[in-house]
């Protein structure tokens, strides 16, 4: 049994509870982190403070009797998280990175490269709050809703494949985060009051896309010039505040445009959309497409709404109907699509 380990709570009771169910475990980090020294010490997965990262977690498995291995993964999170990072954001788009790191990186070549250096496994198991299942009515592994919603992770896996999902255990899926912390607390884990990770990267996004300031044009609907900004990577569709213009009624980022380098702002109303087009689809379930009703996702924290989904003009792609128009649904973000606590799949958001 493989165990991701991060240095936080949630790896760190993951594999406690792994020992403690008799499986003979192993723990592996993958180290990212190939930029500049600094001394933010942030809490993000690719960040300067990795050192101390890699010695938390090499001091739980010393505290718990399990062998600990550093996998460095830098070239390949370059190439499939940074790069797609920077790129999806020079071109207007709102990726998120996470999802992308989990289906390529965590749940795919670090298990795999972890089986080239000799540590065989018969699953892979993270500190996510989410749960897999075989499912008997699907005929196939089924993820679901971490037990805990406010902490539920499962919008960050949607993409994982059936031959990924049939060796991941997800041990902490069935329980609240309070408890966690304070089993953690109570079998003695040095993780059990450390915050949580809040971002893939605890610095400024225009460090990692590598580009210098770019003056531009703040425009309302009309193309009238309401301000200046430095660069239209810096804002992203929905955004309130740190806009640097004033006006009688608050305004939001409505798009940007990466060809002219304008960013677009109005009134919130101007920022609501009713339905929207997925592409380069990840689809699960696709036998439940055609429920009545379905929920989706296009941020995790969002409250879950109603949508009802048709295939679009264009093969492989779907057309999204929302019974309530939603705020800032912007390219490149991933909806994900629900049948009541069971992920169905998901797309990118053209």
């Amino acid at each position: 049994m493989l165990v991701g380990l991060s240095g936080g709570v949630d790896s760190s009771a993951a594999a406690l509870l792994l020992l403690d169910q008799g499986y003979d475990v192993t723990g592996i980090m993958m180290s990212v982190y190939d930029g500049p020294p600094g001394t933010s010490g942030g809490n993000a997965c690719y960040d300067c403070a990795e050192e101390r990262d890699i010695e938390s977690a090499a001091s739980l498995a010393r505290q718990l009797g399990i062998p600990f291995h550093v996998l460095d993964c830098a070239r390949h999170y370059k190439r499939e998280v940074l790069d797609y990072f920077r790129d999806a954001y020079l071109a207007g788009k709102t990726p998120n990175p996470c999802i992308r790191c989990n289906r390529r990186l965590k749940f795919d070549f670090l298990p795999a490269l972890a089986e080239r250096r000799g540590l065989h496994y018969d699953f892979f198991a993270t500190g996510h709050y989410a749960r897999s299942e075989f499912s008997e009515q699907y005929g196939c592994c089924i993820l679901r809703r971490g037990l805990d919603k406010h902490k539920d992770q499962s919008y960050f896996l949607y993409r994982l494949e059936q031959q990924q999902l049939n060796r991941a255990l997800f041990p902490l899926g069935a329980m609240r985060k309070t408890e966690v912390r304070a089993l953690a607390r109570e079998r003695g884990l040095p993780a059990h009051d450390r915050a949580d990770s809040q971002d893939f990267y605890s610095g400024d996004y225009t460090e990692l896309l590598g580009i210098a300031p770019r003056p531009g044009n703040i425009v309302d609907e009309n193309g009238k010039v309401l301000g200046k900004h430095a660069g239209f990577w810096n804002f992203t569709p929905g955004q309130r505040r740190g806009l640097g213009i004033s006006a009688s009624e608050p305004l939001y980022v409505l798009r940007v445009d990466a060809a002219s380098n304008d960013v677009v702002v109005g009134e919130r109303d101007a920022a609501l959309s009713r339905n929207c087009l997925l592409e380069d689809l990840h689809i699960g379930l696709p036998q439940v497409l055609n429920n009545d009703m379905l929920q989706a996702q296009i941020r995790s924290s969002q409250k879950p709404f109603s949508v009802q989904v048709a295939p679009g003009r264009e093969s492989g792609t779907l057309i999204a109907e929302f019974t309530e128009a939603q705020h800032a649904v912007a390219p490149g973000q991933s909806m994900v699509l629900y049948l009541g606590d069971i992920v169905v799949g998901g797309g990118i958001i053209r």
